[in-house]
Order: structure tokens, then sequence, then C-alpha cells
């Protein structure tokens, strides 16, 4: 049976046994070039490696090699996949999974820079339904005097998920974030370049396994550092994903993510006078009376809206794209 300890539980046996359970399943640790490294046990200094061919593979993911461990036949049903739109021109309207079985996403921000609301909505909906935790952190608080009007601010949209302040370097709730790998749970970090990741990384670590750059002192930012995503082992027990900035987050299709995410504003609406509201000039519309009352910021209903029509334009075009593949009688994408 597979190591618990590296994270396997009865909702993955189910499916490896759905599967016929085949072969010994291992866990991908790194990706590098089309090769994955696989670790067989917790405590694994030599993974082995094998080719991508074929198959979709993120770091998280749990797999089936081989016999002759050349390549990786299976990949076992994941519990849960941060995923987003391929960042690639040519590969625009493909899924770019940044990672799986992940249990905690940290939605990594940072004092010293204004707090981005419209960034931190569309983290979460991609985070909702990855089918992970989300909980936000905000860094680097040791930069300022009061970190507490930043947090507030991302708090205003992220709807009762947690907003933890953190330091890597002077450690400021890093008990916090460790409680929640208990029980050889999983914790993914993702974020824009320069927020401090890899440092409270390298802290939760006790060791200084990601290189940390410096930070320019106009804007306490700096430059990112890792360069590729990987599973590291907590020394307390748990599993870490670092993985590289993102600098865009351009959505996937949402299950329910939009709206859990914007479960204030879809509230609303369900008290305006038309199924069919559209919110602008309509009578009787909850939204627009909340936005008049100052009660729902304009700049939060301009974001769902785009949201709404980006994911709408991209299920146009995988649909346009579907129908292209049949006619060449090509298979559609997974």
């Amino acid at each position: 049976m597979p190591d618990p300890e590296l994270g396997w539980n009865d909702t993955l046996q189910r499916a490896w046994e759905a599967l016929g359970a085949p072969g010994a399943p291992g866990r991908v640790s790194r990706i590098d070039r089309g090769w994955s490294r696989i670790m067989r046990h917790a405590h694994d200094l030599d993974p082995m490696r094998a080719r991508n061919l074929f198959v979709d593979v993120a770091v998280g993911d749990w797999v089936v090699p081989s016999v002759d461990s050349e390549r990786i036949d299976h990949v076992i049903e994941r519990t849960s996949a941060f995923v987003r739109r391929a960042s690639f021109e040519g590969d625009r309207f493909e899924a770019d999974t940044l990672a799986a079985n992940i249990d905690v996403v940290f939605l990594v921000h940072a004092v010293g820079t204004p707090p981005n609301q419209r960034r931190l909505e569309r983290e979460l909906v991609l985070a909702f339904d990855s089918g992970a935790q989300p909980v936000v952190l905000l860094t680097k608080v040791d930069l300022v005097d009061d970190p507490e009007p930043a947090r507030a601010e991302l708090a205003e949209v992220a709807l009762g998920v947690p907003v933890l302040l953190v330091s890597g370097l002077d450690r400021t709730g890093l008990a916090a974030v460790r409680g929640f790998a208990a029980g050889h749970r999983s914790l993914a970090f993702l974020g824009a370049s320069g927020v401090g990741k890899s440092t409270l990384v390298n802290a939760l670590l006790d060791d200084d396994v990601m290189d940390t750059g410096a930070v320019r002192h106009a804007d306490h930012r700096g430059r990112h550092t890792t360069v590729a995503a990987q599973l590291l082992r907590l020394p307390s027990g748990g599993w870490l994903l670092d993985t590289p900035g993102v600098r865009a987050v351009s959505l996937w299709l949402s299950g329910q993510g939009i709206e859990r995410a914007f479960r204030d504003v879809f509230a609303l609406m369900d008290h305006c006078r038309f199924r069919d509201c559209k919110h602008d000039r309509e009578p009787d519309c909850a939204v627009r009376a909340a936005i008049d009352a100052g009660e729902l910021d304009p700049a939060r209903f301009a974001s769902l809206e785009r949201l709404v029509a980006e994911e709408a334009a991209l299920e146009v075009e995988q649909a346009r794209q579907a129908k292209l593949s049949d006619r060449r009688g090509h298979r559609r994408p997974r």
C-alpha cells in the first residue's frame, strides 16, 4: 500500500482500485522537461524518474509508472486540482494544472503595495473550483508598523476565508500555517512574483531550500526566484508545494467557484424583481440598489461581470475548437 505519510488516503485508494489497482503508485515531487520525479515513500531521498508521454501530469499527482519505469501509465484521479487557462498564445484554450491533490491553497499577497482585491477575487474563484480549502496569507508584515488596514481590505472580498498575517523573517504566523498540514496534508503556495513565498517556504522548512532575491526598498517587492514547482516535506509533517510566481491569473471553466467567491452579489441577485435582470436599468434591481446605497462596491460588481464574460468566451471558443477537431477526425482534448 502507498505511504500514508506521503499523502495517500482512502479517496485515492478507491480511485486506484477503480483502475484495477495497477502497479505501485508514487507521487510526483517535481517535473523537469517532460520527466517526472516520483517518490514512493515520505523519506524517499532518491525519487525515480519517468517520462510524461501522452499524460497530463502536475506536481502533487499520484501516478503509476510503467513496469520498466520509462513512462507514466496512469494518473490516479485527483482529489483536487488548481487549474488555470494556459498562458502560452498557442495553448490559450488548454488547461494548465499548477498543483494537484492539494488540501489547502494559500493565496499569497504582500504588504508594501496596495492590496489587489481584483487579483484575489480571481484567485478565490480558482481556489474554490480546485476542491482545496483557500486561505489568504498577507506576508512581509515585519516591514510595516500596522498591517491591519491591508488585511481588512483583503478580507472585504475574502468573505469569511481566513486572512492570516505572516512573516518569513520574524516567523510571525508560521505556527498557524504549519497547523494546516496536520494529518500529512498537502499545502500549496500560489501568488505573484516577489510576494515573499520563497522566504516563507524556507522558514517553514527550517532551511534555505529556496533561493531568495533582493528586495527593492521603494516598494518592498522582490524578484521571484522559484523556477520550478516542487513538493517538499515539512519537518513537522505534511507537504508543501511551492510554485513559480503566477503573473496571469486566467480562469478555466468554473464549477461553483464564481458563485462562491461572489456569494454576496449572487445573494443580492436573488432579490431582483426579474429573474433575467441585467442589473443595469431594470426596475427594482437589488444589485443597483445596493450600489446606490454604498453597500456594494461597483468595482466588485464590474469584476464579477468581467469574470463571467471571460468564462463565457472560453466556453464558446472551446465548443468551436471541439467542432473543428470533430471535423478533422481528431480526438477531443480532455
